[in-house]
């Protein structure tokens, strides 16, 4: 078996986001506490790989929607399958969020995760909260997909 001795790049920019509290479909906020730590129960999508060739995600970044106690992200890979099921998913990163205070004349902290990883085919970056907070986190993934 050859190795591959050929660099590869993303061919196609994509930014996605997480939809509030995994409703699958709005933009908004992640509000709601998850304390698994295994990627089940109530789990935020925040990137899916292109089904064909496979995405790199550069970097998650979370902005504050709002005042809110401090809390902690845990970001899961997981493999294209149910994530109510432990072994299709696998904790990768935790980042602690501070407690932040809404100003209209200072903005808000603006938190940024490097993760700078390929995923295989249709594989999905997941993400949840330890602590329920008021006005809630927006989750947004920067990367792209890989083409051939």
């Amino acid at each position: 078996m050859s190795a591959n001795i050929s660099p590869i790049w993303s061919g196609k920019p994509s930014i996605q986001w997480a939809t509030a509290d995994g409703d699958g479909g709005s933009a908004g906020p992640i509000k709601t506490a998850n304390t698994a730590k295994d990627g089940t129960g109530t789990v935020n999508t925040v990137f899916v790989a292109d089904a064909t060739n496979g995405s790199y995600v550069d970097r998650l970044r979370f902005r504050p929607a709002g005042s809110n106690i401090a809390t902690v992200v845990r970001v899961f890979i997981n493999n294209g399958s149910a994530s109510s099921t432990p072994a299709n998913n696998i904790l990768v990163d935790e980042y602690t969020c501070p407690s932040v205070t809404l100003s209209e004349t200072a903005s808000q902290v603006l938190l940024a995760l490097p993760l700078q990883i390929g995923l295989p085919a249709g594989y999905k970056i997941l993400v949840t909260i330890g602590t329920t907070i008021a006005a809630g986190l927006f989750i947004s993934a920067i990367g792209g997909h890989y083409t051939l």
